[in-house]
């Protein structure tokens, strides 16, 4: 971003070397060689057709041609309904904690809210989810270690309907070097979870690292071929993040962001706001 930054100066003239320089920035923003290469191109027709030759002028342009794949959602709960949202994404991108983040805000707001912990093969994970919930005075809906994952989400939701309507937040296994298995587990639970759910009540969100980079990409790939994806939760994201991989998810399978987080804490999760994103990845003023 502070590349972006320095490299759009006030009264300074575009050249040649500026719009070599900017493709290189945006793949160090981590939108891809391709997307990059584009975006340069775009912007050098959009410049000489416009006879722009002042940089700062030019960035303008550039955020007229990235807003569009800044692309957010917003999922509501429905009131007397069994609401179901599926927490996809590899080990290690915060995804147990995002879950609970999400609870949490949904629990703020009003709503009726209960925790499954569907990833019954890391021993820690149904641990850690017990702990948010027990720290967010949220319920946590678990099974014995190495039981049927998809078993956790139908008792949830079972317990979700018998009082009167609920939102079960659904941490999931994230083994990807074990990709066949993981697969046919989260087909198993996207059926149970699409069956128990109400009508429209059932959303599947993937966790992405904002520093991963273009992995994120695949990673967003392997999940929406997989069970399809509604939604995009982008964690470890702050000043120092590059983040533009959002565009690039949005640009390549049109999967919308829903949530950020910013930090560790519970209320560190803000909804996505296209204009603030887009400006903070540009290095201009909110």
């Amino acid at each position: 971003m502070g590349k972006i930054k320095n490299l759009f100066r006030p009264k300074s003239k575009i050249s040649d070397e500026f719009f070599d320089d900017l493709t290189d920035v945006l793949v160090e923003g981590d939108l891809g060689v391709k997307f990059a290469f584009e975006l340069s191109e775009q912007l050098r027709d959009i410049c000489a057709e416009k006879k722009i030759e002042d940089e700062e002028v030019a960035r303008q342009e550039l955020k007229n041609l990235l807003l569009p794949f800044a692309k957010s959602v917003s999922f509501d709960v429905e009131k007397d309904k069994v609401n179901i949202f599926m927490m996809l994404g590899v080990n290690g991108v915060g995804k147990t904690t995002s879950a609970a983040k999400i609870a949490n805000l949904y629990k703020q707001a009003g709503e009726n809210v209960l925790l499954a912990a569907s990833d019954t093969f890391r021993a820690a994970a149904e641990e850690q989810l017990e702990m948010h919930g027990e720290r967010l005075g949220i319920r946590v809906i678990a099974h014995q270690h190495g039981t049927d994952p998809a078993a956790v989400v139908f008792d949830a939701a079972d317990s979700a309907r018998s009082s009167g309507g609920a939102l079960v937040v659904a941490d999931t296994a994230g083994r990807l070097h074990n990709k066949e298995n993981l697969v046919r587990e989260l087909q198993k639970i996207n059926k149970i979870a699409s069956q128990k759910a109400d009508e429209g009540c059932y959303k599947k969100l993937i966790v992405i690292d904002a520093t991963t980079g273009q992995n994120a990409l695949r990673q967003a790939e392997v999940f929406s071929q997989s069970v399809g994806v509604d939604g995009i939760v982008l964690t470890k994201y702050d000043s120092t993040a590059r983040g533009g991989v959002a565009f690039t998810i949005a640009k390549e399978l049109g999967i919308p962001v829903a949530f950020v987080c910013t930090g560790e804490k519970y209320a560190d999760i803000q909804k996505f706001e296209p204009e603030k994103y887009t400006n903070e990845f540009l290095g201009l003023e909110n």
